[in-house]
């Protein structure tokens, strides 16, 4: 089964906790602090391989997390960094964060690697806090959580050149023609349901790589007749072959295939209109074609080259081959051209470091900061609860709480820490 496109869960690694610890020796009795450090976790990291050539993988797993840091330990050895974790992914991966659609990597070549979740840093150890007025300090901190996210996994295969058209116009007729690759083939729409890749050999290293992508519609671009996991694949493209029904055996006319397929193209990403094409007028060995083939000349030969091929018989197939190897060798590799829309903005806004509010008497203060100081200590520790009194004094809230009219006596609440306000 062929996956183009799947979603998963990454997170880092936890950081590992810091350690309270003294030396407590032989002829050392009151030795100093001696905890050591939590490690590092670990992250998750996406790295394209050559040999996948589909998610398919991701359909039995989608959650990945990496491995945690280990806990600091006694005379200050430092806990063991997390394992990341490489998650394999194919060429032409394109991830996006789930909930805004935005684009954070583009993996286009074997070998590159994108970290998408990093671990968190580990707690210091209360070997960390020594100073000249805390000599034995109970202090130690937690580690950071690891990055988490849902993210999308879109497969956009890489392929020198594409086949599109209106379905049922011959299209995988042709590759399995020109190549080894064995689509399903039969007279109905829709036989191909998947992306078809076959490498024609033109002589000893002259090769290209062809893909069939399964029939385009009007409304393609807005997702219809899965146009949108059709599209997806012409992207990666140099060149494109627009297969038409030249004898019209559907009951259209192919001039107007070729606009309302193009139309589709330039609503689904802009940049698709200036992407080289060469015209196949296929199905020359029905009734109707010459007519066609003569007027689809007179409108389109001057703008595009326009080749007569019956995938049935081969006829004209060759030649094409050949002309498309030679058209390949003066176009540059085309890198991945995605809209200003789909790029992901990092905005760069402060945000408040905490909020003072009085709720039914009672003096609430909560904001990212107070979170991440919670996370980072434990408040079962004496000297752990004095620092974070300390570090709430220095950030301002004591102030804060006072401009806003708290009086001596009054209940302050801190995520379920209630301290009494002493002015």
């Amino acid at each position: 089964m062929f996956y183009d496109y799947t979603k998963i869960y990454v997170k880092g690694g936890d950081g590992g906790k810091g350690m309270v610890s003294f030396r407590r020796e032989k002829y050392v009795p009151e030795g100093g602090p001696s905890g050591g450090d939590g490690g590092q976790g670990g992250s998750v990291i996406l790295q394209v391989a050559e040999g996948l050539h589909t998610l398919a993988d991701f359909h039995f797993q989608r959650h990945f997390k990496a491995e945690r840091g280990e806990n600091g330990k006694a005379k200050n050895m430092h806990g063991a960094n997390g394992s990341d974790l490489l998650v394999k992914v194919p060429v032409g991966t394109v991830v996006r964060l789930a909930g805004t659609k935005e684009v954070i990597a583009d993996l286009a070549s074997a070998g590159q690697q994108f970290i998408v979740a990093r671990g968190g840093r580990g707690g210091k150890g209360n070997a960390r806090f020594v100073s000249s007025v805390n000599r034995a300090p109970r202090i130690a901190e937690n580690g950071d959580l690891g990055e988490e996210k849902w993210i999308e996994l879109e497969l956009k295969l890489l392929a020198d050149v594409g086949l599109i058209g209106f379905p049922n116009v011959g299209k995988s007729t042709i590759i399995a023609h020109v190549s080894a690759a064995k689509p399903k083939i039969a007279n109905y729409h829709f036989t191909t349901l998947h992306p078809h890749l076959g490498v024609v050999s033109l002589g000893p290293e002259k090769s290209f790589v062809l893909v069939d992508i399964p029939g385009l519609i009007e409304g393609a671009s807005e997702g219809v007749g899965l146009g949108h996991r059709f599209l997806r694949h012409v992207e990666r493209t140099r060149l494109l072959l627009h297969v038409l029904d030249i004898a019209g055996s559907e009951g259209r006319d192919p001039c107007q295939d070729f606009t309302v397929i193009n139309k589709e193209l330039e609503k689904y990403n802009p940049y698709l209109k200036n992407r080289p094409q060469i015209i196949v007028a296929n199905k020359m060995d029905l009734s109707g074609a010459e007519e066609n083939l003569v007027r689809l000349k007179k409108e389109l030969g001057t703008k595009y080259e326009i080749y007569p091929v019956s995938a049935v018989t081969g006829e004209g197939l060759k030649e094409l081959m050949f002309r498309t190897g030679e058209l390949l060798a003066t176009l540059p590799i085309t890198p991945l051209e995605v809209s200003t829309e789909e790029f992901r903005l990092v905005k760069v806004e402060k945000e408040e470091p905490y909020q003072v509010e009085l709720q039914e008497g009672i003096w609430e203060v909560y904001g990212p900061e107070i979170e991440r100081l919670l996370r980072k200590m434990d408040l079962n520790y004496e000297d752990n609860m004095e620092r974070f009194l300390l570090i709430l004094r220095q950030m301002g809230v004591e102030d804060t709480l006072r401009e806003k009219g708290a009086q001596d006596g009054d209940t302050v609440s801190i995520s379920g820490w209630e301290f009494d306000f002493l002015d």
